[in-house]
């Protein structure tokens, strides 16, 4: 049996990892009898964010990058399209795995349903209810179309038999991210933030203060065209950040580059830069990241897969977001996360109630790290 698996973004890299190591075990117990084939669509080219990524997680070297690079949406999906559809007419697979809910995750499912080949979507279900977000039109695309539906949690699998989706399509696996974050926890844990720091600081930045200890930080990580690209958002946000939090805790800010252009259009960024409450550091590889969260005592974030990571940590956790795909880290189903907008009132409130709360964290069902080799045995059952 042949399989190709797709990657475009740094989220679906922590999600593949776990997958191709699974087929890898598969093929040591059964002699090699799966074919896999790597594709990297290239979405992400920057090599801090791609490169180190594949790295640090052991992913085996793409078979094949597509080399799509920016571009707007429609582009994007576009070119993939054009690009993918000659890796399938060459290769022949039985099965195409698509993962999260990146422009490739729609582009690469429609044009193996072109050629009549079978779609597993890994992480299927996830539901924001927010139509005006590309990654909703992405995940509802995909799974509508898709032959197997792998979904991380229940509400999710509820969500796709709402929709119709039948049950035989359905299967309930569990998070194949916490894989990832169970393979990496220990590495991550005996990095010091010290180092964490001293390696990545911003190209620039000045940073004069105290290093923080554990519990005394706060991490904050923000990219959100919602968040970020609006002066009437933005500007109060920030503001709140550096008369507020850095009263009362260090600031670290892993800083992504459009965050970082709409500080200096709006005025802000010699402040922040100069706020020695405020660490800001290049976008950092993922056991950083999970170090820094294991020790924060608040993570601020608009990131979906952070959310999930405080819950399994139990980092008190601010959602930038109104909506969610993920409402299972929600604190009203036992979560970590609370959904906060970017209402500053609400943003305050919310600040001061998880200031007070301790580290707990909580394991939805079938987070175990388990679910790759649930994943591949679901393949393997439909082929």
């Amino acid at each position: 049996m042949k399989i190709i698996s797709v990657v475009a973004a740094k989220p679906n890299f922590m999600k593949i990892a776990p997958f191709i190591r699974a087929i890898e075990e598969f093929n040591y117990e059964h002699k090699n009898t799966l074919s896999h084939i790597l594709v990297h669509t290239g979405q992400h080219y920057d090599i801090r964010m791609s490169e180190s990524f594949f790295k640090e997680l052991s992913i085996p070297e793409p078979d094949i990058n597509l080399e799509i690079g920016s571009g707007s949406h429609a582009e994007q999906l576009g070119y993939t399209m054009i690009a993918f559809e000659k890796v399938l007419l060459e290769h022949k697979p039985d099965w195409v795995v698509v993962v999260g809910d990146v422009n490739a995750t729609l582009s690469c499912s429609v044009t193996a349903k072109r050629l009549n080949v079978k779609v597993c979507h890994i992480e299927a279900g996830l539901r924001s209810g927010d139509m005006s977000m590309p990654e909703e039109i992405n995940r509802l695309v995909t799974d509508r179309i898709s032959d197997l539906l792998l979904t991380p949690d229940i509400i999710s699998s509820a969500n796709l038999r709402s929709e119709g989706t039948p049950d035989h399509k359905i299967a309930f696996v569990g998070n194949i991210m916490i894989d990832t974050l169970e393979d990496n926890r220990e590495i991550a844990a005996s990095k010091t933030l010290d180092n964490i720091i001293n390696n990545n600081l911003l190209q620039g930045s000045n940073f004069r203060g105290a290093l923080p200890a554990d519990n005394s930080y706060v991490v904050m990580t923000l990219h959100r065209p919602s968040n970020v690209d609006l002066e009437q958002v933005f500007v109060p946000l920030i503001e709140f950040l550096l008369n507020e939090v850095t009263n009362d805790f260090t600031l670290i800010w892993p800083i992504h580059p459009r965050a970082k252009k709409q500080l200096k259009a709006f005025g802000l960024w010699e402040r922040v830069l100069g706020n020695d409450s405020i660490i800001l550091l290049e976008p950092v590889g993922y056991r950083e990241m999970l170090r820094l969260n294991m020790g924060a005592k608040m993570m601020l974030t608009d990131s979906g897969g952070l959310q999930e990571e405080c819950c399994i940590l139990g980092t008190p956790c601010l959602t930038l977001r109104w909506n969610t795909e993920r409402p299972v880290t929600l604190r009203e189903f036992g979560g970590a996360s609370v959904l906060v907008g970017n209402n500053i009132d609400r943003i305050r409130e919310e600040y001061h109630i998880a200031v007070l709360q301790d580290r707990k964290p909580i394991r939805p069902e079938l987070w175990d790290g388990k679910t790759a080799e649930r994943c591949l045995q679901e393949i393997l059952k439909r082929s």
